[in-house]
């Protein structure tokens, strides 16, 4: 179970826009990410370099925990706003629900739950 500590510095680093520092500090080596009903992506390295990759396509970005999260155990609960500007000069803007498994202070696996109409660049 994750200490509140922890659940805090893994939101801060991710408002602060370090994705994918936050992925190699606070997820497991074999972690995995599903996208709704896609196949997760797993190990820690690919999903840093898949951060790194959508983060080289951004002119800028707004990372927004929309409290309260919640934790029972091992499971972590947070709503996210994201407000992607990308270099093409398209704007996307996300709410998105995860639902993390913690291994003690680590991210074991993580699931995204979104609309995929909000990718629907503008």
């Amino acid at each position: 179970m994750p200490k509140v500590e922890t659940i805090e510095q893994f939101i801060a680093m991710v408002e602060s826009n370090e994705h994918d520092k936050a992925i190699e500090k606070f997820y497991t080596t074999y972690a995995s990410m599903q996208e709704n009903q896609a196949e997760p992506r797993v190990g820690r390295d690919n999903l840093v370099a898949n951060e790194k990759n959508t983060l080289l396509k951004v002119k800028s970005l707004v990372s927004k925990c929309i409290r309260p999260y919640f934790v029972n155990g091992d499971h972590v609960v947070i709503q996210w706003y994201f407000r992607f500007e990308w270099k093409n000069g398209t704007v996307s803007e996300i709410e998105e629900i995860t639902w993390q498994n913690w291994q003690g202070e680590l991210i074991n696996s993580e699931k995204f739950f979104y609309d995929p109409k909000q990718f629907t660049n503008r």
